[in-house]
């Protein structure tokens, strides 16, 4: 039997080739596998940079960062103060009584003029009273000064009578004793003649120190009177002043400011009645922060601005209390620098120049430096913050002086820092 005939294929002409050895094929599978092997590499990678740049990540954009630079640093403060009268007295009562009023508020006075009347009876009352005791003192004085000259003129009486017997009895020295030598009188005559003598000279004696006596207690007497009459010549002449003080007048060339009282009110012994406001002399009165306290001292200059042009100034004055973290000052205007059309209580900006240091190391101020006290800063390293000391210097309203710790150039973090909680690294993400 015959068998079909067979169809031949192309298996024949397929050849076998040999795969190439460096290009062998790897299945899809180890390629995701290695891909992800890839992606967990970069992760751990970016993981241990972050753990080797800082213990925490913060936002930089929640945090300022400023450069060091150097340049003069202007220690300055600027404030806000209101203009006031250098000179503006307040009149008081001297006594109490019933006030007439001359003038009214914002009136123009001249030195010296009647601004009111204060009707006080009583002390003027008892001015009379002391100038009638002054009367009765001074003719007492003038009394003991006569009494004492007329002590004075008995014990002088006396004095010129002792010696007048000394004279006498000294001349029946003499005679006797020429008639003894002669033997016309007697041992014993001569001998009572010397005795006479001998008592007027103890008289004479007596007589002189009497005097000296007389006149001394006399003197006192009169100069206790007259110092009695001088004293009380001081009461009536203070009486007499606070008398002429019931006539309030003006102290200087003004305008009368605030008036306390009313026309025809009765007010009592020290009580508040107007106030004069020297026009020709302003201060002004500034607020300025406690840490600027220790700095300021009258005669360091500032700078007034007034209606855009700026005057020159003192400090004239500095209170000794801090009050609710402040302190007021005031600033008097240089000789001849006082602006024109000046208003009590005006508003206008000072700045007041402390001290100017030149070619400095310095840098944006900001919280850090009350933070630890100024002796650490966080500088800026590429994407982390290194937390180094410092040593900060003086300081203005926007700048601090670097004395070490930090370079021209450098960068730290000037505010924010309270959130790193005094790590000694930290990453700033997005810097």
């Amino acid at each position: 039997m015959e068998q079909p005939a067979r169809i031949r294929d192309t298996s024949a002409q397929d050849q076998v080739l040999a795969r190439p050895r460096g290009l062998r094929r790897l299945p899809k599978a180890w390629l995701l596998g290695g891909a992800g092997g890839l992606a967990l590499l970069a992760l751990a990678v970016w993981v241990i940079g972050g753990w080797t740049s800082g213990a925490s990540s913060y936002d930089a954009s929640r945090v300022r960062i400023a450069e060091v630079t150097r340049g003069d640093l202007v220690r300055d403060l600027s404030a806000e103060g209101r203009v006031i009268t250098a000179n503006s007295p307040t009149l008081y009562a001297i006594a109490g009584g019933t006030v007439s009023l001359k003038v009214v508020a914002g009136d123009v006075v001249k030195d010296g003029q009647e601004l009111a009347v204060i009707d006080s009876p009583e002390l003027r009352s008892k001015l009379v009273q002391e100038e009638s005791t002054l009367a009765s003192l001074q003719g007492e004085a003038n009394r003991a000064v006569l009494d004492a000259q007329l002590t004075r003129s008995d014990a002088q009486k006396v004095l010129d009578q002792a010696q007048i017997d000394h004279t006498a009895a000294q001349r029946d020295v003499e005679r006797y004793q020429r008639a003894f030598e002669g033997g016309a009188v007697s041992k014993n005559e001569y001998d009572r003649a010397l005795d006479g003598l001998k008592k007027a000279d103890l008289g004479l004696a007596a007589a002189r120190k009497d005097f000296s006596l007389q006149g001394q207690g006399a003197g006192i007497d009169a100069r206790n009177k007259r110092l009695l009459a001088e004293r009380q010549k001081s009461v009536v002449d203070e009486l007499r002043r606070q008398v002429e003080a019931l006539t309030l007048r003006a102290p200087f060339d003004g305008q009368v400011g605030q008036v306390q009282i009313a026309q025809g009110t009765n007010v009592a012994i020290n009580a508040p009645i107007l106030s004069v406001i020297d026009l020709s002399v302003f201060e002004v009165e500034i607020r300025v922060p406690e840490s600027f306290a220790r700095d300021l001292a009258i005669g360091v200059p500032a700078q007034i601005t007034s209606s855009g042009n700026r005057y020159g100034a003192q400090v004239s004055a500095v209170s000794p209390e801090v009050v609710n973290g402040e302190v007021t000052a005031r600033l008097r205007f240089d000789d001849d620098q006082q602006p024109p059309g000046l208003r009590q209580n005006q508003r206008l900006s000072a700045r007041i120049v402390l001290d100017t240091r030149e070619n400095v190391l310095m840098v944006e101020r900001g919280p850090f430096l009350e933070q630890d006290g100024g002796r650490f800063a966080w500088v800026v390293e590429g994407s982390s913050a290194v937390r180094r000391p410092i040593q900060a210097g003086a300081s203005s309203l926007n700048a601090v002086e670097i004395v070490s710790g930090l370079q021209e150039g450098e960068r730290i973090v000037v505010s924010g820092t309270d959130q790193f909680d005094n790590a000694d690294r930290v990453r700033l993400s997005g810097q």
